[in-house]
C-alpha cells in the first residue's frame, strides 16, 4: 500500500494544541463561575470575615438569654426603658418562652404608669404566655394584673382564679386578685389576698405595694406607709414605690390639721420625687409630681418651673400641660394658661383633664373674652354632668359660678338663661395665690 502525503501541510499537526487551548479556557471559565457562585452563596459570611480583618465588623447578634440577663440587670438598676427594649428583643427571638414573656409583661406594667396603652400590650403578652404554656401560672398573673390596671377588674378576677387552679402557691396571683378586688370595693377580700401573697413571698416588692393600696382604702395609713417603705428597701432602684409613698404623704398633707405636719409631709414627698430624679434625671412624671406638690404647698413659682421642665422633656405629656396651665392660671397669667390648656386638649382631646376645660373657660372670662368663656364652660359643664358629678362637686360649682359671672359681666349674655340653677353657696373661681 502506498501512502500519499500532502506536502502543502506542515509535518507536525497543531490540532492537538488547539484542543488543549480550548480546554484551558473552559477550565478557567468553570473556575471563575464556581468562584462567583461560592462568593454569592456565602456573601454575608465572607463580608463579615473581611470586615473583621479590617476591624470594622459589627458586634454579633446576642443570644436571647444574654439579652434577657442584661435586661434584668438594667431593670434592677432602675433603667426601665433600656430593660424593656432588651427584653423585647429576647421575646422576638423566642416568642413562646414564658420566662421572657412574663418579665417583659411586668416591665410593660411599670411603663403603664405613664402611658396606659402599655397595659393593653401587657394583656396581649399575658395571652401569649397562657397560650405558650397553659400550665404556667405566670401568664394568668400577668394578664389579671394588666386587666385590672387597664380598668377592667371584673374581667381580671376570673383570670386570676383560673391561675390559682394551676398553682395555688404563686404569690403574684394573689397580688393581682387583691388589686382587682380592691377596685370593686371588696376591701376585706383584697386584704386577705395581699396578706396571702406576702406570706408566700415576703421579698416581693410588688406584693408589698399592692398590700399598701388595700390598707389605704380602709384607712390604715401607717401600715400602708410601712409596706411601701419595705418595697423601696427590697428594690431601691424601682421608681414606682417612691411615687406611691410620695402620693400618700401628699394626700395626708392635704388632710392635716396641723400646718407644721403638712409642711413636713410635703417635704417628705418632695424628697422622694427628688430621689427618683437622682436615679432617672429625665423622668417627666417626677417633674410633674414635684410641680403638683409645690402647687399644693402654695409655692406656685417653683411649681411652674417644674411643670415647664416636664413638658420640655415630654412635649406630648397632656397631664403636665394641665398642671402647667393651672399654675399659670393661679398666678393670673391667663394668656399663658390658655395656651397650656389648649396644648392639653390638642394632645388628649375629649379625654383631657377637666382643668383643661373649665379653667380655660374661666381664664377667657377674666380676659373679657365672653364668647369663648361661655362656650368652653358649657362644654365643661356637659362633661361633668356626663360623669354624674355630685351637686356639691367643687369643679361643678366653679363652672356654674363662671357661667353666672358671664351673664352678669358680659353685655351680650345678660339675662341669658343658665343651664342649671346656681347653688347659693357657690365657690367663686378666684385664682389661688399671687
Amino acid at each position: 500500500m502506498q501512502i500519499h502525503r500532502d506536502y502543502s501541510q506542515p509535518f507536525f499537526s497543531n490540532r492537538r494544541r488547539r484542543r488543549r487551548w480550548w480546554l484551558w479556557i473552559s477550565l478557567y471559565v468553570l473556575f471563575i463561575g464556581g468562584f462567583l457562585f461560592i462568593v454569592d452563596s456565602n456573601f454575608n459570611r465572607l463580608q463579615m470575615i473581611a470586615l473583621s480583618a479590617l476591624g470594622q465588623a459589627p458586634p454579633p447578634t446576642p443570644f436571647a438569654s444574654d439579652l434577657a440577663t442584661e435586661s434584668m440587670n438594667r431593670y434592677l438598676a432602675g433603667n426601665l426603658p433600656d430593660a424593656v427594649e432588651l427584653m423585647a428583643r429576647a421575646v422576638n427571638q423566642q416568642p413562646t418562652n414564658v420566662d421572657y414573656l412574663y418579665e417583659y409583661g411586668r416591665m410593660l406594667l411599670e411603663l403603664g404608669d405613664d402611658t396606659a396603652s402599655y397595659y393593653t400590650q401587657a394583656i396581649e403578652i399575658g395571652d401569649r404566655a397562657i397560650s405558650s404554656n397553659p400550665n404556667d401560672p405566670r401568664g394568668y398573673a400577668l394578664k389579671a394584673r394588666a386587666l385590672d390596671l387597664a380598668g377592667d377588674p371584673a374581667a381580671a378576677i376570673p383570670v386570676g382564679q383560673a391561675g390559682l387552679m394551676v398553682d395555688r402557691g404563686f404569690a403574684p396571683l394573689y397580688s393581682a386578685l387583691s388589686s382587682a378586688y380592691r377596685a370593686i370595693d371588696r376591701y376585706d377580700v383584697a386584704i386577705d389576698n395581699a396578706e396571702r401573697a406576702i406570706e408566700i413571698d415576703p421579698l416581693d416588692p410588688s406584693a408589698r405595694r399592692i398590700y399598701s393600696y388595700a390598707l389605704i382604702w380602709v384607712g390604715r395609713y401607717d401600715e400602708a406607709i410601712d409596706q411601701l417603705q419595705q418595697a423601696i428597701q427590697l428594690n431601691p432602684n424601682l421608681a414606682g414605690p417612691y411615687f406611691e409613698l410620695a402620693g400618700l404623704y401628699r394626700s395626708q398633707a392635704v388632710q392635716a390639721q396641723d400646718t407644721a405636719m403638712a409642711i413636713q409631709l410635703y417635704a417628705d414627698s418632695i424628697a422622694l420625687y427628688e430621689q427618683v430624679l437622682a436615679m432617672q434625671p429625665e423622668n417627666a412624671r417626677a417633674y410633674l409630681r414635684l410641680c403638683d406638690a409645690y402647687f399644693e404647698a402654695r409655692e406656685n413659682i417653683r411649681a411652674t418651673d417644674y411643670c415647664q421642665e416636664a413638658v420640655t422633656i415630654n412635649p406630648e405629656y397632656a397631664q403636665a400641660w394641665a398642671s402647667l396651665g393651672q399654675t399659670q392660671y393661679s398666678r393670673r397669667n391667663y394668656e399663658s394658661a390658655i395656651e397650656s390648656f389648649e396644648e392639653c386638649v390638642r394632645i388628649a382631646g375629649d379625654d383631657a383633664d377637666i382643668r383643661c376645660f373649665y379653667l380655660r373657660g374661666l381664664a377667657h372670662y377674666y380676659l373679657a373674652e365672653c364668647d369663648d368663656a361661655w362656650n368652653i364652660l358649657i362644654d365643661a359643664l356637659n362633661k361633668m354632668q356626663a360623669a354624674n358629678a355630685a351637686p356639691d362637686n367643687p369643679v361643678l360649682l366653679s363652672i356654674q359660678e363662671g357661667l353666672r359671672l358671664v351673664t352678669v359681666s358680659c353685655p351680650a349674655y345678660v339675662n341669658r338663661a343658665l343651664p342649671t340653677a346656681i347653688p347659693p353657696t357657690a365657690i367663686p373661681p378666684t385664682p389661688i395665690g399671687g
